[in-house]
């Protein structure tokens, strides 16, 4: 019994879920997804919120630049480039036979500088809220100042006597571990069973405690959830229900919006815009995405992709119970090389509030990723981690829509050639070499070009 109900009653009422079970590649476009004047609301968040967070961002941008050399080519700006990837889409079309309208276009989030993924943004700007709610409260700091002054050994004994704690499938762990122990902070950082060696090797160098777990995420942040909860100097970084997380993320789009302008791209309701997001728990892809609908409404159209062995905002949202029910209770294994989507159970925040403002969802098998990081990097040569393939399938899942979703949006052919797709690299610069080179055998292996 699963909440109650047989399985098979559970296929009956959303058919879905079979395909989900088996593993199979499941594409889901969501009926219920409203125009952004009638669902914008559900978020509880406005644009005064995200611009908060972009000022806070470039309050500190001259302290990054200053702990951080290596984002001085964007003046302490955390912030990743666009790039065309029309080989890619002329080979993803050839591979599906899928004739593919439109251009392909590539958001570099796995090139972030200090953590190297998406979780770059969210993660630091949460760590840099909380430093600056410390700090001025402290009286170390004012509005005013240049935030440089933080980068001091008198502002990291500050810090330092305060904790962060999170849980993490890494790259959380990673923005959150670097950015905390660089400010002073002891950061604690609970790492799930799917975390890769490196990512955890990688804080440990950095000073960070890592406590590693046998058990998936959920468990990491139970953890993480307990020790701040026993510790009034202990803040904890929920992933599952954080708004200045989210907030951070958000702070993506209005730059995007920026580097699409200055690339001669258009988006309007006759050019619209289609976004890729690699989903885990959804807290980074739900802030992207909610970005996304406050500078381009309904001329953008957001995607979550997750692996098959863990699909868990898909089911979440197509049941309606989010954060309620788990993958692992209908039996799937929540096992994945995409590490940082191995999560079994969405965030309830995201899943609720941005349930009428995403366009559908998608799984991917790993096999699929691995073949995809391979062709990525022999079409585009661009080296990711698997989990930031997610995003690849996307386009053709639009074009070989056997749903009627792009006539119920009213997007023609003609819209449809003018489209542009985007797809959101989560992450890759970071992984080592060796590691990076095993990915790419296991790809080439399996695309027959090894």
């Amino acid at each position: 019994m699963i909440l109650g109900r047989t399985l098979e009653s559970w296929y009956a009422s959303h058919p879905l879920i079979r395909d989900l079970v088996q593993l199979q590649e499941t594409t889901w476009f969501n009926p219920a997804v409203a125009p952004v004047a009638q669902s914008i609301g559900d978020v509880g968040l406005t644009a005064t919120d995200v611009a908060d967070a972009s000022a806070r961002l470039t309050r500190f941008a001259s302290y990054l630049q200053r702990a951080f050399p290596e984002t001085a080519y964007s003046d302490g700006i955390i912030e990743s480039d666009i790039m065309p990837v029309p080989r890619l889409q002329q080979a993803l079309a050839e591979r599906y036979g899928q004739p593919l309208q439109g251009a392909m276009w590539l958001k570099r989030d796995s090139h972030l500088p200090v953590a190297g993924s998406i979780k770059a943004r969210g993660g630091i700007h949460e760590v840099l809220k909380h430093a600056e709610d410390l700090a001025l409260g402290g009286e170390l700091l004012s509005l005013d100042d240049d935030y440089a002054v933080l980068d001091s050994d008198k502002a990291r004994a500050f810090f330092g006597q305060y904790k962060i704690a999170v849980g993490s499938t890494g790259n959380l762990g990673l923005s959150i571990g670097i950015m905390g122990a660089a400010l002073g902070f002891q950061v604690t950082v609970h790492m799930s069973a799917d975390a890769r060696q490196w990512k955890k090797d990688k804080l440990r160098a950095h000073g960070v405690t890592v406590i590693e777990y046998s058990s998936d995420y959920s468990v990491a942040v139970a953890q993480g959830r307990e020790q701040a909860s026993s510790d009034p100097t202990c803040h904890f970084v929920d992933d599952e229900n954080s708004v200045n997380l989210f907030l951070g993320y958000s702070v993506a789009a209005e730059r995007l919006q920026r580097q699409l302008a200055a690339a001669g791209i258009t988006v309007d309701t006759q050019h619209p815009l289609f976004v890729y997001l690699p989903c885990g728990v959804g807290g980074a892809p739900g802030g992207v995405a909610f970005g996304l609908k406050l500078a381009f409404g309904d001329a953008v159209r957001c995607i979550f992709a997750e692996p098959t062995h863990s699909p868990c905002m898909l089911l979440g949202v197509y049941t309606g119970l989010h954060n309620e029910v788990s993958v692992q209770d209908f039996g799937i294994d929540n096992l994945t090389a995409a590490d940082g989507l191995a999560v079994g159970r969405a965030s309830g925040f995201v899943g609720k509030a941005m349930q009428r403002l995403l366009d559908g969802f998608y799984t991917v098998s790993d096999e699929e990723m691995y073949s995809l990081l391979a062709m990525m990097e022999r079409c585009e040569n661009q080296r990711l981690e698997p989990s930031a393939l997610a995003g690849v399938p996307g386009m053709i899942r639009v074009h070989h829509d056997q749903q009627g979703y792009l006539t119920r949006i009213g997007l023609d052919s003609q819209a449809m050639v003018q489209a542009t797709h985007l797809v959101w690299a989560t992450g890759g610069n970071m992984v080592p070499g060796e590691e990076m080179d095993t990915y790419l055998a296991k790809g080439r292996q399996l695309l027959g070009t090894a």
